[in-house]
């Protein structure tokens, strides 16, 4: 989190030593010269702490009341000129962060206002997310090791990205875990003890989601009533996972360009920078290859984010994972609701095996708390699911990195054509060879529209409306 003081320091040696030591402790700093302007300057606006110097300029007693009543409750430094123990206890007492004396050797002040900074922090991140930055509890399910090769794959591939700083684009149908890998990298990066802070980029309005992002300034909009930081603003120093984000409006991917490219921003309303130091991964299930063909998505916004592209395979193409997602998500919801003692049969878990899973993990999810919610027995089977996962047939099995390589079928029998018309016949025949070179063509370029067009002779456009046509998607060829 970065964050935002206000200082009046007076002291003609002390004031630069401070100033320098906040500067490298990373926070953003505004002094101003006379009281008055130092209590205006706290009203209305984000304010993180307040380091003062104790001079007969200043009425301590109206500075604390004002700051009581910020809805921040900002950290209180006086910086007094001696050591008084008798006036040390009684600014404690009235509810200050911490006493600076300005007669302290400078090196030993220095490192005093740098701990109490990385104290005050991590105080503030606790405030903003109800709990430590990135919490891991060792049954949470969040930290199971995947047993499929696919998944165990694209790990492989994670943790080497971990130890970068580089923008990432993760890929995949809804429901597959994005923001678990997403975590997974944070987790494992330099940055793990600073914040993960995610945000669907779906889920706000356009205009709510410019505020969510970079903050506002008091009377920026109706509504604005006090300034407030933006998620760049409280992810600083660790990771900012920006979800779906495909769906972003192409205005405000223009702006996040500009703020991923000079790691600054501009709270809405402000004339303001503010310099910020986050990594940002970004999540989307949507095709970002059509939607830059198609405008929707700017194309130097999806190089700056795709500087490593990793796809996350559905649950069908990780069959081996279902078992244990099962298991513990069993744990998680039995001692959620108080069913200690559900368990599941083997029966049951033949059944998830055989379903598709269209929604993934979060749909496999849901299926394991209803269960454990519904059910009226301690022994969770097969008739504790619903319906349409109970009928389901076996789904062909998927092995990793197998993705669109069956072979074609042979050509149907000319028998099967001698009842149509030539011209149907003919438009058969058509669509068949199509089908297939389409899918040879794909699978010999991975999957990469622009490459796949380039081979066979057609633009982009033309090549995905073919693919609709055939139902082909290019995940399946990667």
């Amino acid at each position: 989190m970065l964050l935002h003081g206000i200082t009046r320091l007076t002291d003609r040696r002390t004031k630069p030593l401070l100033g320098d030591a906040l500067e490298a402790a990373g926070v953003a700093v505004t002094d101003v010269a006379a009281p008055g302007d130092l209590l205006d300057s706290i009203r209305g606006r984000t304010v993180d702490f307040v380091m003062f110097s104790v001079d007969r300029g200043i009425r301590v007693d109206a500075l604390l009341a004002t700051l009581a009543e910020h809805p921040d409750r900002p950290a209180v430094f006086p910086v007094v000129d001696r050591e008084d123990p008798s006036q040390r206890a009684e600014l404690l007492s009235r509810g200050c962060f911490a006493v600076l004396n300005r007669d302290l050797p400078q090196a030993l002040l220095r490192t005093t206002v740098t701990a109490l900074m990385v104290r005050l922090r991590r105080q503030r991140e606790k405030d903003w997310t109800g709990g430590p930055a990135t919490p891991s509890a060792a049954s949470s399910p969040a930290d199971l090791e995947p047993r499929s090769p696919a998944m165990r794959e694209l790990l492989e591939v994670a943790g080497r990205v971990a130890t970068a700083d580089s923008s990432l684009l993760l890929l995949g149908e809804t429901g597959v875990g994005k923001e678990w890998v997403a975590r997974r990298i944070h987790r494992d990066s330099a940055r793990a003890r600073r914040p993960f802070v995610a945000v669907n980029c779906a889920a706000l309005p356009a205009q709510l989601l410019e505020s969510e992002l970079y903050g506002h300034v008091k009377g920026a909009f109706t509504g604005a009533v006090r300034s407030r930081r933006g998620l760049f603003e409280l992810a600083h120093g660790g990771t900012l996972f920006l979800d779906e984000i495909g769906e972003m409006r192409p205005d405000l991917q223009g702006k996040l360009l500009r703020a991923i490219q000079d790691l600054r921003v501009r709270r809405v309303g402000s004339e303001e920078e503010i310099e910020v130091d986050v990594r940002l991964m970004a999540a989307t299930s949507r095709d970002l290859d059509r939607a830059r063909i198609d405008g929707s998505f700017r194309s130097d916004l999806y190089y700056r984010l795709a500087v490593v592209t990793l796809r996350v395979p559905p649950l069908k193409e990780r069959r081996d994972d279902i078992p244990q997602l099962a298991e513990a998500y069993l744990d998680h919801y039995r001692r959620k609701v108080g069913r200690p003692d559900r368990r599941l049969t083997s029966g049951l878990l033949e059944v998830l095996l055989r379903y598709a899973w269209p929604g993934n993990v979060r749909e496999l999810i849901n299926v394991i708390e209803r269960a454990v919610v519904l059910s009226t027995r301690p022994t969770l089977d097969a008739s504790d699911l619903p319906a349409e996962i109970r009928g389901a047939r076996a789904a062909p099995a998927v092995e990793s990195g197998s993705a669109g390589q069956t072979e074609s079928p042979p050509v149907p029998p000319l028998d099967e054509w001698l009842d149509l018309p030539l011209r149907s016949a003919r438009r058969r025949a058509i669509d068949w060879f199509e089908r297939h070179y389409l899918e040879a063509s794909l699978r010999a370029e991975g999957g990469r529209i622009g490459e796949t067009a380039s081979r066979i002779g057609v633009d982009p456009r033309s090549l995905y409306e073919r693919m609709k046509h055939h139902d082909l998607r290019k995940e399946d060829f990667r």
